[in-house]
């Protein structure tokens, strides 16, 4: 964990923490849809997939307003 030394360490920190781990569900996603023995699991993990690439778009619109590179813990 980085050094936390203000309010807007903690926020960028956290920020971080949260875009890596959409990131991780982006890539883990469509392997478990390929794996799933029922349909509505498969749609399941391809809509959750969708909306997780939505919050990666807003994780690096929220880089992009405080000026910070896009980027995971």
């Amino acid at each position: 964990m980085a050094s936390l030394e203000s309010l807007d360490d903690l926020l960028q920190d956290e920020l971080r923490d949260m875009y890596d781990a959409e990131k991780q569900l982006t890539k883990a996603l469509p392997k478990m849809a390929k794996k799933a023995t029922s349909e509505e699991l498969k749609h399941a993990f391809e809509e959750h997939l969708s909306q997780t690439e939505q919050h990666d778009e807003r994780h690096e619109q929220a880089f992009e307003q405080l000026d910070i590179p896009a980027r995971g813990t």
